[in-house]
């Protein structure tokens, strides 16, 4: 305790005794000394009352000397005074603190109070009088002067200090006081004449509508129209008065809705929607859409929906500019309304006027031109050009405006840095479509020509065979390989250009110098359709020397089987032949020339050996599956067993791995003869193996006794049940050439 720290407790059990909190507040409140109380004392006749007078008297004289400035202390003098019914004393001492702060509010009350409550009226009024008159701002004494008046019914009297009051131009309450005094003894016409006056001093929207309300609310309903009119003259026709005016015109409509004349309130929201900004009238538009839910048919109210909607783009645009998906809304809205005013039968300037809107639309969308250089950024706002000109085309038939639009737009887009070819392709058939042929070849051979692109080359090809121009198409392919040789496509629609005109010399040209191509984007396209287009020929020989071809170069897996099923399909007659019978008979169908299973088998033998030395062992089975499919359709059972014998099994193999020094185990495929040729002891191991697992199996079915001879060259495949039951048989038979048996 001695360095001020804390004592160390050594015993922290708890006490045998326990104190509750209870028992802590009662013996603190009963160990409370008693608080001091002066002595009551008893004046037994006026002697002693005058000592007892004159002894508090000294006391307070002394207190107002010490602390003359404190208000407290006089109050408590006068109102000891007035308890005394001392009533000349306690004014004397109100006075006297009026000379010290003649401005205390609280003073004045308490001196009132005092008056009244000695029936002292006259005085109160004096008081009151001399209050208002040195602090004419304190709001208070003016209702407690009034109140007295009216409470005393001197109507005339409470008037006469409501009309000193309003001189002072107060806050609204006090002229709504003055309002309600005269509608509490049914003095309308002089309500009235305030609410003018009160207007004259503040005409503020509020107060144009309060008064409305009340001509309302006593039947006078073209003082009431008089009013709110009158109103509206006063704002005028300036954005910034009549958007502070929106209170008065929501107010005139609603009367008008409740006097049931509501072809009035309709026109006044049209008025007062049609002079304010759209973004800075949402509650009344608010208001207007709920008046035509109730009251509206359905076209009004689907303009009020328009009206609605276009306030809502407006904020979103203002929050930012370039918000093209804004933008596209906007001008579907707008067009909307259009087509509507159409439907509905419009006159001619309403359609002009919808006609304007939406122009006025796209042009302030254009104008958002994007920031920057990147094409990432032009993508959405390139449509809102494009849309524009349609519907400067199709809705306005403004043919001179929408070709005006494409060529700004076609000027705006910095092609040297990227382009956009269907700018380019739709002002092209734009001119198509007015038949100005030559401008829009002009105008796609400048897309060409400034920035070549292989969506420009589809376009204008496509236009040029559109209008049977083949000579300009052939020129415009050869301009298209030019640009870009290792395009398969451009190759193949070349070719098919070709082919449709029956000029097949030039398609086989064309292919053969396509596939001669040192580099192709998708070379397999170009090599099959060249392929299919033999095959549709006839021509089965040379479709083979091209397979041939194909498999020197690529040795694909799904080239050899494209190549063995394409020996065992049949395929059309030369259309040397198909040429002869069509002249005799149109009607009948083409004859076909069958293929050959044999030549087929062949090739899958070529090709499973070709993958067998490259090491592709899943291209190997995928090879096999479509043989054994091949070879149920259209061959033998010995021939379906042997494909069957040459699929491979899965294993495990154990080895070590050479990173960690860990032996592990790995899934495999094996086949038959690979294992025959790498492993000849443990091959027959595994033969073994797989032949007493079919023989268990087949026990396992009550089949009875199955023996090796079902054995084929390679392994036999077990079922999947006996595949899961036998699998660790297996393992220990196979674990001796360092795998087993195990099916997956």
């Amino acid at each position: 305790m001695q360095d001020g720290r804390a004592p160390r407790i050594k015993n922290r059990a708890p006490a045998a005794i326990q104190i509750t909190a209870e028992q802590l507040l009662r013996e603190a409140q009963e160990r409370q000394e008693s608080q001091f109380r002066a002595p009551r004392q008893r004046v037994e006749d006026f002697e002693e009352l005058h000592e007892y007078r004159g002894r508090k008297r000294k006391e307070f004289e002394e207190r107002i000397r010490r602390t003359r400035g404190s208000i407290k202390e006089w109050l408590q003098y006068a109102n000891w005074e007035a308890s005394q019914n001392e009533f000349a004393r306690s004014r004397s001492v109100f006075e006297r603190a009026l000379d010290v702060d003649p401005r205390s509010v609280q003073l004045w009350l308490s001196y009132t109070e005092m008056e009244l409550k000695s029936r002292n009226v006259q005085h109160a009024r004096n008081l009151f009088d001399r209050a208002v008159t040195l602090l004419p701002r304190v709001d208070q004494l003016w209702y407690m002067y009034v109140f007295l008046e009216e409470l005393l019914q001197n109507v005339p009297g409470a008037r006469q200090v409501f009309e000193r009051w309003m001189k002072w131009e107060p806050d609204d309450k006090a002229w709504q006081a003055y309002i309600k005094l005269e509608q509490r003894y049914n003095e309308f016409d002089r309500a009235s004449t305030i609410y003018e006056r009160w207007i004259a001093v503040r005409p503020e929207p509020r107060v144009w509508v309060k008064w409305g309300k009340f001509e309302e609310e006593r039947g006078k309903l073209d003082k009431a129209r008089e009013v709110f009119q009158t109103a509206l003259e006063f704002f005028g026709d300036d954005e910034e008065q009549i958007e502070k005016a929106q209170a008065v015109f929501g107010a005139f409509a609603k009367m008008e809705m409740r006097l049931k004349e509501y072809e009035r309130a309709r026109v006044i929201y049209k008025f007062a929607l049609s002079r304010i900004p759209r973004s800075k009238s949402s509650g009344l538009y608010a208001s207007y859409t709920k008046f035509e839910k109730q009251h509206g048919t359905r076209n009004t109210l689907e303009n009020t929906v328009l009206g609605k909607r276009r306030i809502q783009y407006e904020d979103e645009l203002s929050q930012d500019g370039r918000n093209y998906d804004v933008w596209f809304d906007y001008s579907r809205l707008e067009e909307g309304a259009l087509r509507d005013l159409r439907d509905e039968g419009a006159t001619p300037e309403e359609e002009e006027a919808a006609f304007a809107r939406v122009r006025e639309v796209y042009e302030r969308a254009v104008a958002q031109v994007p920031p920057g250089g990147e094409k990432r950024h032009w993508r959405r706002y390139i449509f809102l050009w494009l849309n524009y000109a349609l519907f400067e085309e199709i809705e306005t038939k403004d043919y001179a405006r929408a070709r005006q639009i494409y060529q700004t737009a076609v000027n705006l887009v910095p092609h040297k840095q990227f382009t956009f070819a269907k700018l380019w392709v739709m002002f092209a058939k734009f001119e198509v479509r007015r038949l100005e042929i030559a401008a829009a070849r002009k105008i796609l051979g400048t897309a060409i020509g400034m920035c070549p692109k292989e969506a420009l080359f589809k376009g204008y090809i496509e236009l040029e065979i559109e209008l049977r121009e083949f000579d300009r198409a052939r020129t415009l392919y050869e301009k298209y390989i030019e640009f870009d040789a290792a395009n398969s496509p451009a190759w193949i629609k070349f070719a098919e250009l070709e082919s449709q005109l029956q000029d097949f010399e030039r398609t086989r040209a064309i292919f053969e110098l396509g596939i001669s191509q040192p580099s192709l984007s998708m070379p397999e396209l170009l090599w099959k359709a060249y392929i299919d287009f033999e095959i549709e020929e006839g021509e089965r020989e040379t479709a083979r020397s091209l397979y041939e071809r194909l498999v020197s170069l690529s040795g694909h897996v799904k080239v050899w089987i494209a190549y063995a099923l394409f020996e065992a399909e049949p395929i059309p007659v030369p259309r040397a032949e198909r040429e002869d019978e069509d002249d005799e008979d149109e009607e009948a169908e083409v004859r076909t020339v069958p293929g050959d299973p044999t030549r087929a088998r062949v090739v899958f033998e070529r090709a499973y050996k070709d993958l067998k030395s490259k090491g592709l062992k899943s291209e190997r089975v995928a090879l096999l599956s479509v043989w054994k499919n091949l070879e149920q359709m259209h061959g033998t059972e010995a021939d379906v067993a042997k494909v069957d014998g040459m699929m491979p099994i899965s294993t495990k193999r154990r080895h070590v791995d050479p990173e960690t020094g860990e032996t592990v185990e790995d899934w495999d495929i094996v086949f038959a003869d690979d294992e025959r040729e790498a492993n000849p002891t443990s091959f027959k191991f595994l033969k073994m193996a797989h032949a007493w697992k079919q023989s268990q199996a087949a026990k396992d079915l009550g089949i009875g006794g199955g023996s090796g001879s079902n054995v084929l060259s390679g392994f036999t495949a077990a079922s999947t049940k006996s595949r899961d039951h036998d699998a660790d048989a297996s393992s220990e038979v196979a674990s001796s050439h360092g795998g087993d048996g195990d099916d997956r």
